[in-house]
């Protein structure tokens, strides 16, 4: 029961420590995740397609 309550008051102090981000943080974030899923899946359509045609 030790290990399991020491766990929980790790997790406790990290979310005190934690907080939330700003704005221009959050669009920044956004604006990369964004970019990365597009390049991943621009990147998968062109192996397809070179697929088909070779």
């Amino acid at each position: 029961m030790g290990k399991l309550n020491d766990k929980f008051q790790q997790y406790v102090r990290i979310m005190r420590i934690a907080k939330k981000p700003g704005s221009h943080e959050f669009k920044t974030i956004l604006k990369v995740t964004g970019l990365g899923i597009f390049l991943i899946g621009f990147l998968g359509f062109i192996i397809k397609l070179l697929a088909r045609l070779f």
